[in-house]
Protein backbone atom coordinates (compact mmCIF):
# COMPACT_ATOMS: atom_id res chain seq x y z
CA UNK A 1 0.00 0.00 0.00
CA UNK A 2 2.83 2.29 0.89
CA UNK A 3 4.34 1.73 -2.69
CA UNK A 4 1.18 2.77 -4.24
CA UNK A 5 0.71 5.69 -2.27
CA UNK A 6 3.98 7.25 -3.40
CA UNK A 7 3.45 6.10 -7.01
CA UNK A 8 0.08 7.60 -7.11
CA UNK A 9 1.00 10.94 -5.20
CA UNK A 10 4.22 10.77 -7.79
CA UNK A 11 2.10 11.01 -10.93
CA UNK A 12 -0.60 13.43 -9.59
CA UNK A 13 2.68 15.54 -9.51
CA UNK A 14 3.76 14.82 -12.49
CA UNK A 15 0.54 15.88 -14.24
CA UNK A 16 0.43 18.92 -12.02
CA UNK A 17 3.81 20.25 -13.08
CA UNK A 18 2.87 18.60 -16.84
CA UNK A 19 -0.47 21.45 -16.89
CA UNK A 20 1.77 24.31 -15.26
CA UNK A 21 3.93 23.86 -18.02
CA UNK A 22 1.49 24.36 -20.36
CA UNK A 23 -0.02 27.23 -18.97
CA UNK A 24 2.36 28.92 -19.58
CA UNK A 25 2.85 31.04 -22.67
CA UNK A 26 4.91 33.60 -21.85
CA UNK A 27 5.98 36.12 -19.29
CA UNK A 28 5.92 39.89 -18.71
CA UNK A 29 9.08 41.52 -18.65
CA UNK A 30 8.41 45.20 -18.30
CA UNK A 31 5.86 47.10 -16.93
CA UNK A 32 5.23 51.26 -17.12
CA UNK A 33 2.43 53.13 -15.55
CA UNK A 34 -0.59 50.92 -14.92
CA UNK A 35 -1.20 47.64 -16.74
CA UNK A 36 -3.32 45.29 -15.96
CA UNK A 37 -4.00 40.94 -16.90
CA UNK A 38 -7.31 39.97 -17.55
CA UNK A 39 -7.98 36.52 -16.38
CA UNK A 40 -11.32 34.40 -15.66
CA UNK A 41 -12.95 36.98 -14.34
CA UNK A 42 -10.42 38.91 -12.58
CA UNK A 43 -7.91 41.90 -13.27
CA UNK A 44 -5.04 41.20 -11.67
CA UNK A 45 -1.99 44.01 -11.42
CA UNK A 46 0.52 43.31 -14.30
CA UNK A 47 4.14 43.00 -13.17
CA UNK A 48 7.79 41.73 -14.46
CA UNK A 49 7.97 38.04 -14.32
CA UNK A 50 4.18 37.38 -14.24
CA UNK A 51 3.19 33.98 -16.16
CA UNK A 52 0.93 34.62 -18.92
CA UNK A 53 -1.70 32.02 -20.44
CA UNK A 54 -3.95 31.37 -23.16
CA UNK A 55 -7.14 33.78 -23.36
CA UNK A 56 -5.65 36.25 -20.70
CA UNK A 57 -6.07 40.12 -21.91
CA UNK A 58 -3.23 42.92 -21.79
CA UNK A 59 -4.82 46.24 -20.82
CA UNK A 60 -2.85 49.15 -20.50
CA UNK A 61 -3.55 52.69 -19.17
CA UNK A 62 -2.73 56.09 -20.71
CA UNK A 63 1.18 56.98 -20.53
CA UNK A 64 1.76 53.05 -19.77
CA UNK A 65 3.27 50.47 -21.92
CA UNK A 66 3.33 46.22 -20.99
CA UNK A 67 6.69 44.23 -22.94
CA UNK A 68 6.15 40.52 -22.94
CA UNK A 69 7.90 37.67 -24.06
CA UNK A 70 6.44 34.12 -24.99
CA UNK A 71 8.51 31.00 -25.02
CA UNK A 72 8.67 30.80 -28.71
CA UNK A 73 10.90 33.94 -28.30
CA UNK A 74 8.03 36.11 -30.08
CA UNK A 75 7.94 39.63 -28.39
CA UNK A 76 4.83 42.01 -27.99
CA UNK A 77 5.10 45.58 -26.75
CA UNK A 78 1.58 47.44 -26.02
CA UNK A 79 1.51 50.74 -25.69
CA UNK A 80 -0.81 53.01 -24.41
CA UNK A 81 -4.39 52.25 -23.91
CA UNK A 82 -4.50 49.08 -25.59
CA UNK A 83 -6.26 46.04 -25.13
CA UNK A 84 -5.42 42.43 -26.48
CA UNK A 85 -6.66 39.28 -26.00
CA UNK A 86 -4.29 36.10 -25.95
CA UNK A 87 -6.69 34.07 -28.14
CA UNK A 88 -4.34 30.87 -28.98
CA UNK A 89 -1.03 29.84 -28.24
CA UNK A 90 -0.01 26.25 -29.04
CA UNK A 91 4.22 25.67 -29.15
CA UNK A 92 5.53 22.33 -29.20
CA UNK A 93 9.55 22.97 -28.04
CA UNK A 94 11.27 20.37 -29.94
CA UNK A 95 9.12 20.95 -33.75
CA UNK A 96 8.80 24.99 -33.30
CA UNK A 97 5.43 24.33 -34.58
CA UNK A 98 2.00 25.52 -33.38
CA UNK A 99 -0.41 28.44 -33.38
CA UNK A 100 -0.28 32.11 -32.13
CA UNK A 101 -3.55 34.45 -32.49
CA UNK A 102 -4.00 37.33 -30.33
CA UNK A 103 -7.02 40.29 -31.45
CA UNK A 104 -5.94 44.13 -30.83
CA UNK A 105 -9.09 45.78 -30.15
CA UNK A 106 -7.77 48.83 -29.43
CA UNK A 107 -4.18 50.51 -28.97
CA UNK A 108 -0.80 49.65 -30.45
CA UNK A 109 1.00 46.31 -30.42
CA UNK A 110 4.59 45.96 -31.71
CA UNK A 111 5.32 42.79 -32.54
CA UNK A 112 8.68 41.04 -33.09
CA UNK A 113 7.70 36.99 -34.60
CA UNK A 114 9.68 33.91 -32.90
CA UNK A 115 9.83 30.68 -33.38
CA UNK A 116 6.16 29.84 -34.50
CA UNK A 117 6.31 32.27 -37.49
CA UNK A 118 9.88 30.89 -38.37
CA UNK A 119 8.71 27.35 -38.73
CA UNK A 120 5.04 27.61 -40.17
CA UNK A 121 4.41 31.15 -42.02
CA UNK A 122 0.67 30.94 -41.69
CA UNK A 123 0.80 30.37 -38.11
CA UNK A 124 0.39 33.89 -36.26
CA UNK A 125 -2.08 36.03 -36.85
CA UNK A 126 -3.16 39.16 -35.52
CA UNK A 127 -7.16 39.93 -35.54
CA UNK A 128 -8.06 43.90 -35.70
CA UNK A 129 -12.01 44.83 -35.69
CA UNK A 130 -11.17 45.18 -39.34
CA UNK A 131 -8.43 42.89 -40.36
CA UNK A 132 -6.44 39.95 -39.90
CA UNK A 133 -2.83 40.15 -40.52
CA UNK A 134 -0.48 36.94 -41.44
CA UNK A 135 2.72 37.31 -39.98
CA UNK A 136 6.00 35.77 -41.71
CA UNK A 137 8.50 36.05 -39.47
CA UNK A 138 8.58 39.74 -39.55
CA UNK A 139 8.30 43.06 -37.07
CA UNK A 140 5.49 44.85 -37.49
CA UNK A 141 3.48 47.87 -35.94
CA UNK A 142 -0.98 47.60 -35.33
CA UNK A 143 -2.61 50.65 -34.34
CA UNK A 144 -6.03 50.07 -33.62
CA UNK A 145 -8.16 53.70 -33.07
CA UNK A 146 -11.05 54.07 -30.69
Amino acid sequence: MGKFTTVVSIAIMIAFLAGTAIADIGRIKRVKGTASVERGGETLSATPGMVLEKQDVLVTGPDSRVSVTFIDNSRFSAGPDSRIVLETFDFDTTTHEGAFVSRVERGTLGIVSGQIAKQTPDAMRIHTPTSILGVRGTKFLVEVGQ
